[in-house]
């Protein structure tokens, strides 16, 4: 009598189990272990770079048992190599990161369908962001999707534009840059008919706007249950501001209660976005969905630090379907009830823990 050989998983097995888990309205610790060893077994059957990485490592699919265990790729990874399971098509989407460290290296997320990446964006943005509200108006600081085809939050702002926004939103960046007097129309409008209005953007595009409607002397009072959002951090692209002064210019110059300043933290190599309750107090607490969980480490070791110690923040986002699961950035934060405080970038020996993290990762995929 023969033994039935283990039925292999298809991409399209993979993207259903995805698509599921996140239209539940919660998990288990061992629902989300479950999906994690599914995906992780898919992508160490297919992922030659990671696999080979996972090898160094002696990680297997027997000594793997939960999300902790498996291996973290290193955020770097992906601009030096090509992190999918599936081959190349024609209909592939590909985010790419802006390359601000070097212009010419840039991190590439490749999506042959943009079908969990849209399901887990909505079903987060409708309950962080609209929480419950119908469709508003919104103004967007930033490039749409013709302008910016490889950017994920140019497909991010889109997503939320054409499923949460009222028909008279509108872009306010374009080809010839910002659109002030046109946001300073439309954000006066908002005053005199009384309607929510929701502005998001990078947090850079925040900056010469607030500069502006202060030397002008000028404030907008937008009315009550409108919302602002930021993400990105500034990139070079604007005079950095700490984050209580900020904030508290954000909420002065537009009339939004600090607690609607909601700020998105996300990244090219996930496809799940985290976000506080505002920003009545900084630095505030992110937090995510069911669908991804985070920890945080010492990159020159690799364990856990305690809680309340300072790491480095590694996510486990099951909606990396195609790339891997599993991420170590190079953002420091620090683990609070609720989720985490991000602290800002690694540095000094954290920032060596990083970069001899990719140096492992690059030649053992290299082997």
């Amino acid at each position: 009598m023969t033994t039935a050989s283990p039925r292999v998983e298809t991409a399209a097995d993979i993207v259903d189990a995805v698509l599921g888990f996140i239209a539940q309205d919660a998990c288990t610790d061992e629902q989300f272990d479950q999906l994690a060893l599914r995906l992780f077994a898919y992508q160490h059957a297919n992922n030659e770079p990671y696999r080979r990485f996972c090898q160094g490592r002696g990680a297997t699919l027997r000594n793997v048992r939960g999300w902790r265990d498996i291996p973290a790729a290193p955020i770097n990874a992906f601009k030096q190599l090509t992190l999918r399971c599936q081959p190349p098509a024609p209909s592939d989407r590909v985010f790419m990161t802006s390359g601000t460290t070097r212009a010419d290296v840039k991190g590439r997320h490749y999506h042959p369908t943009l079908a969990v990446y849209d399901r887990s964006m909505l079903r987060n943005f409708a309950s962080r962001f609209m929480q419950g509200s119908g469709p508003m108006t919104m103004g967007i600081l930033f490039p749409d999707e013709t302008e910016l085809p490889n950017s994920s939050l140019a497909h991010y702002l889109a997503l939320a534009v054409r499923d949460f926004g009222s028909a008279d939103s509108r872009y306010f960046v374009g080809p010839r840059g910002l659109d002030s007097q046109g946001l300073y129309q439309a954000l006066a409008e908002s005053e005199r008919n009384g309607k929510p209005y929701a502005l998001l953007g990078a947090t850079y595009s925040f900056v010469p706007l607030i500069d502006e409607l202060g030397q002008r002397g000028q404030r907008f009072r937008l009315p009550p249950g409108s919302r602002i959002l930021d993400t990105g951090g500034y990139k070079g692209n604007s005079r950095e501001l700490p984050p209580e002064e900020f904030y508290a210019a954000l909420s002065e110059t537009f009339g939004v209660g600090r607690d609607h300043c909601i700020n998105m933290y996300g990244m090219t190599e996930l496809s799940t976005q985290f976000y506080d309750d505002g920003n009545a107090s900084v630095p505030s607490v992110k937090s995510g969905p069911h669908w991804i969980r985070s920890r945080l480490v010492d990159p020159l070791t690799g364990r856990e630090v305690a809680r309340g110690e300072r790491g480095i923040l590694v996510h486990c986002d099951l909606a990396n379907f195609n790339s891997v699961t599993t991420i170590l950035t190079e953002d420091v934060g620090v683990e609070v009830d609720g989720g985490f405080l991000l602290l800002g970038r690694a540095d000094g020996a954290q920032a060596k823990g990083c970069s001899l993290a990719v140096e492992e990762f690059i030649r053992a995929a290299a082997i």
